[in-house]
């Protein structure tokens, strides 16, 4: 008998705290919720449940029916993100280069996050205007590196534990084209490598990173597209501290090869402000969760917070409609990609990519984001392969089965 591959559904999930306190958290904050807010909380609500339609598979055999219905797709959804970043994934890997990796982390600070809330389009697009700008202008630096570098881009907007805190995590490649300081290829260009394990200085991008954010900031006002200030006496108080704080700018260890970055891909660019996975509890109106403390050691603890207190923690990670949050720079933009990264496996003088890919060691298993398997199709009954398929519409009578054996 074949044994049927189910998938482990989660004990609570998001959807069962919109489901269930949804529509009092809409009469309470609904007024104030942007349109894709409040399109994202009713999608999520729907996701695979008659309301979007779906069909039903009837064994032939036993009788058994097993419901399958349509999801949303919505890109803040936790169940919907593992067919397209296995897509996705598949077309990224045809980018990657043979050789080292670093990890950079570009952080707002409070004081701005704060602004961000009401200008998210806005403030985002500028985070990746100013943390690209200055990996590409310090690689370039002939005292740094000199070289073009390539840098993939993922926001997040969240911590651990819901609350506001974006940045862009980087994946950048250790090493690059030899350029000018404006950041031009040379003709005849050849290939840069990074020192061993290290990247470029965490406390120059700081700096640099926060003079060009401030900068294209306050061009925003100057521009009359930053609201929130009444004139510009206001705006130069709020921002002339900003240039004394000390930002945020993380490199960690160095992924290594190729088949390191697909690992670290394929956990955070489909990612969303939490995973089904995380929620232990809905009881009572609260909502019961996972998360790390990274100032304790990294240690896993849980956190309870009201139903209420937990959507409008969700909501404030519902991205624009049409943003773009995972981006590309420098070696890997979209213009002349192809040609830039052919010029450097030639120059790399090593094997593709591909086979570096086919002879790595397989990802790690990680519930939260890894890739749901191909589904057999059986019945879970008593293993029949004779399936029965009944198209459900939304809200429609049910049609005619057919066999699907």
């Amino acid at each position: 008998m074949t044994t049927a591959l189910v998938a482990t559904r989660p004990a609570v999930e998001v959807a069962d705290v919109i489901r269930e306190h949804g529509e009092a958290f809409l009469a309470r904050h609904g007024a104030r919720l942007a349109g894709v807010q409040r399109r994202v909380l009713r999608d999520l609500a729907a996701c695979r449940t008659a309301a979007l339609g779906g069909h039903v598979r009837r064994c032939g055999d036993c009788g058994h029916e097993q419901p399958a219905y349509n999801s949303c797709r919505n890109r803040h959804c936790p169940k919907c993100q593992a067919a397209s970043r296995a897509l996705w994934l598949d077309r990224e890997a045809t980018f990657l280069l043979p050789t080292e990796y670093h990890h950079v982390v570009f952080t707002l600070p409070q004081e701005v996050a704060a602004v961000a809330l009401g200008q998210p389009a806005l403030l985002y697009d500028r985070l990746f205007q100013a943390a690209s700008a200055t990996l590409r202008e310090v690689g370039a630096n002939p005292k740094r590196l000199g070289a073009q570098v390539g840098v993939l881009m993922v926001l997040h907007t969240w911590g651990q534990n819901l609350h506001h805190h974006p940045h862009v995590h980087c994946v950048v490649t250790g090493g690059g084209l030899s350029c000018n300081v404006q950041g031009v290829v040379d003709r005849a260009p050849r290939w840069v490598s990074c020192r061993p394990g290290f990247f470029l200085p965490v406390r120059v991008l700081s700096r640099v990173f926060r003079g060009k954010y401030l900068a294209l900031v306050r061009a925003a006002f100057e521009q009359g597209k930053l609201a929130g200030w009444s004139d510009a006496a206001a705006f130069d108080q709020w921002l002339a501290p900003l240039y004394a704080k000390e930002w945020v700018v993380y490199a960690k260890p160095p992924f290594g090869g190729p088949e390191r970055v697909l690992k670290y891909l394929a956990r955070y660019t489909h990612r969303v402000a939490i995973s089904n996975h995380r929620l232990v509890a809905l009881t009572e109106g609260r909502v019961t969760f996972r998360y790390k403390d990274y100032a304790d050691g990294h240690h896993e603890k849980t956190m309870q917070l009201s139903a209420d207190e937990f959507l409008r923690r969700f909501v404030q990670h519902v991205l624009p409609k049409g943003f773009v949050k995972i981006r590309h720079y420098g070696l890997l933009a979209n213009r002349r990609r192809e040609q830039r990264l052919e010029q450097c496996r030639r120059l790399l003088l090593t094997v593709t990519v591909a086979a570096v890919l086919a002879t790595a060691a397989p990802a790690e298993s990680d519930a939260t984001t890894a890739i749901e398997p191909t589904r057999v199709r059986c019945c879970p009954n008593c293993g029949s392969m004779r399936l029965l398929m009944i198209e459900v519409p939304k809200g429609g009578a049910t049609p005619a089965a057919r066999d699907t054996s």
